[in-house]
């Protein structure tokens, strides 16, 4: 039985890549960093950033762990009405 993946798309037009698990999406992420957070938020191992980077159990779509345009952040590419924004990037505003 194969094992779910998570997928990390290509950056938006704001630097942003959306990081999905399975049909769930756990928000966007602007940094390898902030990349880490959300799958460890979502429950998937306590990896840091060099696990994450050597993963097999990680689609990368657009680039690999090192292309991210625009680290530092800026607004939701992928908020859809009613969702919320992800909680790393709240996380930063407080």
């Amino acid at each position: 039985m194969a094992e779910r993946s998570a997928r990390v798309d290509a950056p938006c037009a704001l630097g942003g890549r959306r990081v999905c698990f399975g049909e769930k999406v756990l928000g966007t992420a602007y940094s390898l960093h902030e990349l880490t957070l959300l799958l460890r938020q979502a429950g998937l191992g306590g990896a840091d950033e060099l696990d994450v980077v050597e993963s097999d159990l990680i689609e990368w779509h657009g680039g690999g762990p090192e292309v991210w345009p625009r680290q530092g952040g800026g607004p939701e590419c992928w908020t859809a009405p009613g969702e919320l924004p992800s909680p790393v990037r709240e996380s930063k505003r407080a």
